[in-house]
């Protein structure tokens, strides 16, 4: 132990240059320690998130693939000629799968031009309104055409549009609701799949392969 007492005032200044030098390379070091094992896990973590990812993409384009495929038999099979069957459930066991599959009703670039008519609409019907913004009906509308992440129209949602007609009563709502209509088609198909597997009860639990979920 240095007893700091007995040290000249350039010792003392000398020795707490030393310390602090010390420290600082002490400091460094843990710096430069903390910062590899932190690049160290997130390499590996983006490394195996990214075989999770793309193994999990080949299973769903492996999946469609053949599950289109065993509907085909299935239609052949069950001499089915309808067209709109568009999924089927099979289970073996603990295990069960469905092909659920839906039309995408989507909205043409019409759409587009409705909607920016029915803000405009809808701005200048709250001026008459005693509530302005917090009319229910206008926050409903509004809420209607609220677009998705995919930043597309609800097809639901603008459907509902459609019963409001008659309460906005007015030729320019009416005008737009019909451009609406016309802009709407079909697009395409959704195809989703569902699993299930059975607990030691003897009971189907839905397996949801969405990584927080498992």
């Amino acid at each position: 132990m240095i007893d700091v007492n007995n040290l000249s005032p350039e010792e003392r200044d000398a020795l707490l240059k030393n310390l602090t030098e010390q420290k600082t390379k002490e400091e460094s070091a843990n710096k430069k320690a903390y910062e590899g094992l932190r690049a160290d896990f997130i390499a590996r973590v983006k490394s195996r998130f990214n075989d999770y990812v793309a193994a999990g993409k080949d299973f769903k384009g492996w999946l469609r693939e053949e599950s289109e495929a065993f509907l085909e038999v299935l239609r052949q099979y069950g001499n089915l000629k309808r067209a709109d069957q568009l999924g089927f459930v099979v289970a073996d066991g603990d295990f069960k799968m469905q092909m659920k599959g839906a039309k995408v009703k989507k909205f043409d670039e019409r759409a587009d031009i409705a909607e920016k008519r029915l803000v405009d609409f809808l701005k200048d019907w709250i001026k008459d309104s005693e509530k302005g913004e917090s009319d229910p009906m206008y926050k409903l509308a509004m809420k209607m055409i609220e677009r998705n992440e995919a930043g597309d129209l609800d097809y639901k949602s603008i459907s509902a549009l459609y019963a409001l007609e008659s309460d906005f009563n007015s030729p320019e709502y009416s005008d737009i609701m019909r451009l609406f209509k016309e802009a709407h088609t079909v697009e395409g198909t959704a195809i989703h799949f569902y699993f299930e597997t059975k607990n030691k009860y003897n009971v189907w639990r839905k397996v949801e392969p969405s990584f927080n979920r498992l």
